[in-house]
C-alpha cells in the first residue's frame, strides 16, 4: 500500500506591513480557502490586521511552517521567520517605511527557501511597496527579480518571465520593470524566442499540450510594414520563426491594439489564442487589469517552484481601514493550488 500524499501546503508572505497585504490575508482565511496555508509574517502585524478588518479570527503562532497542516479551520496560522525588525505593528499605516521594506524582504526570502526545499507546494506573495524595498536597502525593483536571484544555482540566474492572468486572458511579458526606452533596447530575437518557449512549457505543465501563442507587435499596427517601426520585421518575426521551427504554435506579430480582444475568452466568444506574449509591461498588463484587478493573478514563470500574487499593489490610501478586497489574493491562492497540483 502506497502512502496517501499530503495535501498541498501553500506559503503566503505578508507583504508590506503598512499596506493591505496582512489585511487581505486575514480576510481570505476567515472566509475559507481551498488549500492549507501558512502565513509568513510578523505575529503583531497579523494581529493588528485581524483587528483592522473587524474579524473574529484566532491566531496560531507556529514554531514550524508545517504545523499549519494541523491548524484549526478558520484559524490564522502564522510562522514568524528570524530577522524581522522590531515593533512592526507600531508602524503607521499607509506610509513608506524602511523597516517595512526589510520585513517584506525577509518574509519573501523565507517563503522562497521553503518552496525551494519543497516544504511548501507554492508561494503566494502579498503586495510589496517598491519605495519601501529601496528604503530598506533591497537592490531589487520587485518580486520577480528578487525571486529570480533567490532561485539562482551555481551563480546562474534562471530565465523568468512575468505572466498576468485571469479567467479570460493570459499575458506573458518579454520585459518588465524597466523604463520604456530601455525595454525597447532589450528586445532581441533570442529574448523574445525564450519568452515564447517559457510560456509554451509553462502551459504544457498546466495541462495544455499544444498552447496557441499570439505574439504582439511593439509598434502601432505592428509596424504597418515598416512605416511605423522595424522591430516587428527585424527582431519579432524572426523569433516567431525560430520557435515555430521547434514545434511551438506561435504566430504574429499581431497589432497590439487588437490581439488581446482576439485572445480573450468570454461567454459567447472563445478566444483564438491561449496566451499572448507582449513586448513591454504596460502593453501587456493594461488589458488584463482593465478586465478587473479583483480577478487578476501575477504568476512568475521559469522558477523551480510555483509563485503567484494578486495583481494590485499595497493600496496605502485604504490600508488599515477595513475596506480592502481580498478577491485577487483568493484568486492567487486558487491559481497557486491549481498550478502546484498540475505540476506535481
Amino acid at each position: 500500500m502506497s502512502a496517501t500524499p499530503s495535501p498541498p501546503l501553500l506559503a503566503v508572505s505578508m507583504g508590506d506591513p503598512c499596506g493591505i497585504g496582512p489585511e487581505i490575508i486575514a480576510i481570505a482565511i476567515e472566509a475559507g480557502l481551498p488549500a492549507r496555508c501558512v502565513v509568513i509574517g510578523d505575529v503583531g502585524v497579523m494581529r493588528r490586521a485581524v483587528e483592522q478588518a473587524c474579524l473574529v479570527l484566532p491566531l496560531a503562532q507556529l514554531d514550524t511552517p508545517e504545523e499549519a497542516r494541523d491548524a484549526a479551520p478558520r484559524c490564522l496560522p502564522v510562522w514568524q521567520p528570524d530577522g524581522l525588525p522590531a515593533a512592526l505593528a507600531a508602524l503607521p499605516m499607509g506610509r513608506v517605511s524602511a523597516d517595512a521594506g526589510r520585513a517584506a524582504v525577509a518574509c519573501i526570502e523565507a517563503g522562497a527557501r521553503l518552496a525551494l526545499e519543497r516544504r511548501v507546494s507554492a508561494l503566494v506573495t502579498a503586495p510589496i511597496h517598491k519605495q519601501a524595498l529601496a528604503a530598506g536597502g533591497s537592490p531589487f525593483p520587485g518580486h520577480t527579480e528578487m525571486l529570480q536571484a533567490l532561485a539562482a544555482t551555481g551563480g546562474a540566474l534562471p530565465e523568468v518571465r512575468m505572466m498576468l492572468a485571469n479567467d479570460e486572458l493570459r499575458v506573458v511579458l518579454v520585459t518588465i520593470h524597466v523604463g520604456l526606452r530601455q525595454a525597447i533596447d532589450l528586445l532581441t530575437t533570442e529574448r523574445i524566442a525564450q519568452t515564447i518557449r517559457i510560456a509554451h512549457h509553462a502551459a504544457q505543465r498546466w495541462g495544455q499540450p499544444a498552447p496557441r501563442i499570439a505574439v504582439a507587435g511593439l509598434n502601432p499596427h505592428a509596424g504597418e510594414g515598416g512605416l511605423f517601426g522595424d522591430e516587428e520585421a527585424r527582431v519579432i518575426a524572426p523569433a516567431i520563426a525560430r520557435v515555430r521551427g521547434e514545434g511551438i504554435d506561435a504566430s504574429g506579430p499581431y497589432a497590439p491594439d487588437t490581439v488581446f480582444m482576439r485572445a480573450r475568452h468570454a461567454p459567447g466568444h472563445p478566444g483564438e489564442f491561449d496566451l499572448v506574449v507582449a513586448m513591454t509591461h504596460d502593453h501587456g498588463l493594461i488589458p488584463v487589469k482593465y478586465l478587473g484587478v479583483e480577478r487578476g493573478v501575477n504568476v512568475t514563470l521559469g522558477l523551480p517552484f510555483v509563485r503567484t500574487s494578486p495583481d494590485h499593489g499595497t493600496a496605502f490610501d485604504i490600508a488599515g481601514s477595513g475596506r480592502a478586497d481580498a478577491a485577487s489574493l483568493r484568486a492567487a491562492i486558487e491559481m497557486a493550488l491549481h498550478l502546484a497540483t498540475q505540476s506535481a
